[in-house]
């Protein structure tokens, strides 16, 4: 069935974030603007965790794969809904649909593994201060970067292959901005009843794996912290994981309430909303979440700024 779409071609026609047929043009300066945002803060973080020597930590070396991981993240999806805005109705073959949704399923996976590992560095740093260094190593980082990447292409795999071996029409309106698993699912002509069980069952895994080891690393700092007796050792404690603790929420919240409720429940309107929350809002939100309130981060920019300005000025 897979060579048969291929060879066959049936086609999708994205109709975007909005029902009907009209222009949004104010719409699409908006997520204009938050896309070259989510770039330009994104990839400014990419920058000054590689090439400033004091953002050296596990910290920061997790938190620039998050920032290329959201980039791309937003990269898969963003340019698709910017053409619905102006253009709705954009016919999509059947490649380009399952191959956008291969990464953006591969790209979200990947998100929240890193997240997990983020998770685990902070409950170290603050159970365990005195051997955080011993224990959050290099070697570590990158097997759990590598492991990140790796398992979430693995995954998004199995899943691009069974959605796409379904049958679908010649030609079938996609009530969404790019092609989803829940979407693509609703579309099939075909009994989905095996695949969404298989998908469900793993995605449950891939899901709450990471969302299980975030929850019993933060269950560790609590614990920790309330054993601290002194009020600013507790708000030190806290600082650190509450940049983190809020991109977990966003995230995770947005993709349970669209990826884990019956097929039964399915709706366009409120599947299209959420997935802004996590595939447009988080991955823009997510480097000055994390840069507001530090200083290591802060500090950085400002070097890099006078840096610059110093190299226009020569």
């Amino acid at each position: 069935m897979v060579l048969a779409n291929l060879t066959g071609g049936p086609q999708f026609l994205l109709l975007g974030l909005m029902d009907g047929m009209d222009d949004h043009p104010l719409l699409f300066l908006l997520f204009l603007g938050i896309y070259l945002l989510n770039a330009l803060g994104n990839l400014s973080m990419v920058v000054l965790v590689r090439s400033d020597g004091a953002l050296c930590s596990p910290m920061y070396y997790f938190l620039g794969h998050l920032s290329l991981v959201d980039v791309c993240f937003a990269t898969v999806t963003v340019p698709h809904l910017l053409v619905s805005l102006v253009r709705p109705g954009q016919a999509v073959s059947f490649q380009a649909c399952f191959v956008q949704m291969y990464f953006f399923v591969a790209l979200g996976i990947t998100e929240s593994y890193l997240l997990a590992a983020m998770s685990y560095d902070r409950a170290v740093a603050v159970c365990r201060p005195l051997r955080y260094r011993a224990v959050v190593t290099p070697g570590l980082c990158r097997a759990l970067v590598a492991a990140s990447w790796a398992l979430a292409h693995l995954h998004s795999l199995l899943h691009t292959l069974l959605i796409s071996a379904l049958s679908y029409p010649s030609s079938a309106p996609v009530h969404h901005f790019f092609c989803d698993m829940t979407v693509m699912l609703s579309l099939a002509t075909s009994d989905t009843f095996a695949a969404e069980t298989a998908i469900f069952s793993e995605g449950l895994a891939v899901v709450l794996t990471p969302l299980l080891l975030v929850s019993l690393s933060y269950g560790r700092i609590l614990v920790a912290v309330l054993g601290v007796r002194a009020a600013g050792g507790r708000r030190r404690a806290f600082s650190t994981c509450s940049a983190h603790l809020v991109v977990v929420s966003l995230f995770f919240g947005s993709v349970l309430s669209v990826y884990f409720r019956p097929s039964s429940a399915y709706s366009a309107r409120y599947d299209r909303l959420a997935s802004v929350v996590y595939a447009v809002v988080t991955p823009t939100l997510n480097p000055f979440i994390y840069s507001l309130r530090n200083k290591e981060v802060k500090g950085a920019l400002k070097r890099g700024l006078r840096c610059g300005a110093a190299m226009g000025e020569a």
